[in-house]
């Protein structure tokens, strides 16, 4: 679908890379349509030209695919989408501009079980761009991690997902989900569970061919709805001490973030790092290879840029799938 043959513009090249990338590194073997558009992107100046008027932190092809998708259903292939780029870019790019990547993948709680459940009892979770606060919730979802099965605290929780997870043989698998007393998440701008709107649009940002994904997603929805966990809406320079702070004492505190850092400048990641190591608490990240660079670092061989690094207090602990889908502890 390239409008450019042989001759492209150079000025697009950094955001052909970002998309190119993405088409490699995320939507390869996850999402064959997602990994269609991104190429397509990729060769189409005047898709390129559509993005490169946004604001940076609204070219990301999740943003892009999801907004699109929330307006005119899935696109067929690459062509019809490209078709409705043209016909409704004032309507895509006004939705863009109000909305963000939240994507709130529960299923991430299976490659943090493993590192909350040999933290002391009980826990005290805040979660650091919580989005609706799915990822808050643990001890409701069900595990099956092949060798070991893990059943929500309570066995009453009517239609709880079960999340399955590859994991390889040193990963510690615990029994029973953790003991929580406290949990709180903080976004600067919280996804309403109650509000159908917002919940359609958490739905949307699953990508296309992951059906079970998404259904399991919507389960999740169902029996978080039944009781929210309260989500704060602030920042987190300048508001996670206060939230912090208000943690019983007599619990773990546990810090963690999932996918988040990524959507923070760089000077604001090192700022939150430097608050969260001074914290009474435990910092769990799951981050993308180059987001947290000084954990990085640490492993001893390059990570797959489909990957994410797990690490608990700066020290990488596993690679995990990024919907939790997989743990290859260290």
């Amino acid at each position: 679908m390239s409008d450019t043959t042989g001759n492209q513009d150079q000025s697009f090249a950094p955001l052909r890379l970002k998309y190119l990338r993405f088409a490699e590194n995320e939507a390869k073997g996850v999402s064959p349509l997602y990994q269609e558009l991104a190429q397509a992107v990729a060769n189409s100046d005047t898709i390129l030209r559509f993005i490169a008027s946004l604001p940076v932190p609204k070219q990301q092809p999740n943003l892009v695919f999801a907004a699109v998708r929330h307006l005119f259903g899935t696109p067929a292939d690459a062509q019809q989408f490209a078709q409705i780029i043209a016909r409704h870019q004032h309507a895509i790019r006004d939705l863009i501009l109000v909305r963000t990547t939240q994507t709130n993948e529960p299923s991430r709680c299976a490659v943090l079980l493993p590192l909350l459940s040999q933290l002391p009892q009980p826990l005290a979770l805040l979660e650091v761009g919580a989005s609706a606060g799915l990822c808050l919730l643990p001890d409701r979802w069900g595990y099956d991690y092949g060798r070991v099965q893990i059943q929500p605290h309570n066995s009453k929780t009517q239609g709880a997902p079960t999340f399955p997870c590859t994991v390889n043989e040193a990963t510690p698998l615990p029994k029973h989900v953790p003991e929580i007393v406290w949990r709180v998440g903080l976004d600067v701008n919280p996804i309403n569970l109650t509000d159908p709107e917002e919940v359609a649009w958490l739905e949307t940002l699953v990508w296309p061919g992951q059906e079970a994904r998404a259904e399991r997603l919507r389960a999740a929805i169902r029996v978080a709805q039944e009781e929210p966990p309260p989500i704060i809406k602030g920042d987190l320079l300048t508001d996670l001490q206060t939230l912090a702070d208000s943690s019983p004492p007599d619990a773990t505190l546990v810090v963690f973030h999932s996918a988040v850092l990524a959507y923070v400048a760089q000077e604001a990641r090192h700022h939150f790092i430097n608050t969260v190591m001074n914290l009474d608490a435990v910092w769990i990240s799951n981050e993308a290879p180059g987001v947290l660079p000084s954990i990085t670092a640490k492993l001893s061989q390059e990570p797959p840029q489909n990957k994410f690094v797990l690490a608990q207090n700066g020290e990488p602990v596993a690679l995990t799938g990024p919907h939790g889908q997989s743990i290859e502890w260290l």
